[in-house]
């Protein structure tokens, strides 16, 4: 497997790994509602290309197909971090999260932030995640669950 750099043109790959972790996985803790409202599959595709053009994310490939994505900002928040619902289990978040990780200490952040689903909350507190508060945010008209959580980077690390 390869983590490397978002390119232009990972869009709709990225895209698909994100929907599919959704309606896949995180829908064992999400209501259908709740789940079509976070990841519709009519989502605007220039809003999708900007977002993620945006956020500049380290994309893991294996073979020549892209299974997961993960960023880090210069503020050390994790705006977004899923992994492929046909690839789970196989290390591709471990081997992301650990890239992430190199990223901050190059950065020399001092933490690191994210709002996490249910589903990503034990995957990050074995990561050395803890949760600040938990929060309801409302998407499309549906109430949701998450956690704000926190890790703090030891310096040099």
């Amino acid at each position: 497997m390869e983590i490397r750099r978002f390119r232009l043109g990972d869009e709709a790959a990225l895209f698909r790994v994100y929907f599919t972790a959704i309606h896949e996985i995180a829908s064992r803790d999400y209501s259908p509602e709740q789940v079509e409202a976070w990841a519709p599959a009519d989502l605007d595709a220039d809003l999708w290309t900007n977002r993620v053009r945006g956020i500049q994310p380290f994309v893991a490939v294996l073979g020549d197909e892209i299974v997961g994505y993960a960023d880090v900002q210069q503020d050390g928040y994790v705006d977004h971090f899923f992994v492929s619902g046909a690839r789970p289990r196989q290390g591709i978040g471990t081997r992301l999260m650990a890239r992430i990780h190199e990223e901050a200490r190059s950065l020399g952040l001092t933490e690191l932030t994210s709002d996490v689903s249910k589903t990503a909350e034990p995957f990050f507190a074995l990561h050395g995640f803890h949760v600040v508060e938990r929060r309801f945010p409302v998407l499309r008209g549906v109430t949701l669950q998450n956690a704000l959580m926190r890790k703090v980077l030891a310096r040099g690390s």
